[in-house]
């Protein structure tokens, strides 16, 4: 029998999505290698990686990184609708080896984004590699939309959380897919307990805020406050909008998988990660490899 054509869909979850690499590595050592990558948002950061094989370099920035090299993709601005703009993103992309044609991968890509004037997705298969992952992972009220071909494009998974169908529609006959958000919706706001300090993330990012130049420095602490407040009961900004998008992602993706299922759905537990919690990589890293691994005696029946 001929070797049924892999494909693996990526889906979001911003800082989550680094348990991809661990998915895509554990995959790998099993001997699992898709044929067809596709991906939303974060999941099109990694597939892309993966795609031009600059998987081991992305993981090895991934584990090292601490909130000051997270801070330092984040070119923060109050205008151009989003608070983020996200040239250095792109400039990190770049560095990373991501600035090449789409056509040119060795096998099939699609990132997918959503037109911000019509709503409909659009399925990113050619042009810039780099250019694709940031218009797919343009976050609304995070990141600014990206233009591309006339059209101001945001984040997939405003209509496709994880992209079964793009990786059918593209020749797959097995699917797998990385569901990030399964476990998120219902977590409750609970009251902190008295304390002198903001909470560990939100204080490793206002170290690192603080270490920007002067110029800077007064307006980037007074943002970190406002979407960071300490010692508050009352749901913060990332809160809000983690927790909205999580609700309607989970909508989304549960309606999108029940009419065009994959063959294998994994779904890492990443409950107590939240939207910006970027440096926590190696914790994602390690639960996608273990998601991997528990699901391998289904992922085996099907290969």
């Amino acid at each position: 029998m001929a070797k049924p054509r892999i494909g693996i869909a990526l889906g979001s979850g911003s800082a989550r999505g680094w348990a991809h690499i661990g998915v895509l590595e554990a995959l790998g050592e099993a001997g699992i290698v898709p044929d067809i990558v596709c991906g939303t948002s974060i999941g099109a950061l990694v597939g892309a990686a993966h795609a031009a094989g600059r998987l081991p370099q992305l993981r090895d920035w991934v584990a090292a990184a601490g909130w000051r090299e997270i801070v330092g993709l984040l070119d923060v601005r109050l205008t151009g609708g989003g608070l983020i703009d996200g040239k250095d993103l792109l400039a990190f992309l770049n560095g990373l080896g991501l600035a090449l044609p789409i056509e040119s991968l060795p096998r099939p890509f699609a990132a997918v984004a959503t037109d911000l004037a019509s709503g409909r997705e659009v399925w990113l298969q050619n042009g810039p590699l780099h250019e694709a992952v940031r218009a797919s992972a343009a976050l609304p009220g995070l990141f600014s939309p990206a233009l591309r071909e006339g059209r101001w494009l945001v984040d997939g998974g405003l209509c496709n959380p994880v992209p079964v169908s793009v990786c059918r529609a593209l020749g797959a006959e097995v699917i797998i897919a990385v569901n990030l958000n399964g476990d998120l919706v219902g977590r409750r706001f609970a009251a902190p307990a008295p304390a002198a300090s903001p909470a560990p993330s939100a204080e490793g990012m206002g170290r690192a805020l603080r270490a920007l130049p002067a110029a800077l420095r007064d307006q980037a602490v007074s943002l970190a406050g406002r979407l960071f407040p300490p010692g508050t009961a009352t749901p913060g900004y990332f809160d809000v909008l983690a927790n909205s998008i999580n609700i309607m992602q989970d909508q989304i993706t549960r309606t999108r998988l029940a009419g065009d299922p994959p063959h294998v759905l994994l779904l890492p537990r990443l409950r107590d990660m939240a939207l910006m919690d970027f440096h926590r990589g190696k914790e994602a890293i390690a639960e996608g490899r273990a998601c991997v691994e528990q699901a391998l005696p289904m992922l085996r029946r099907f290969l």
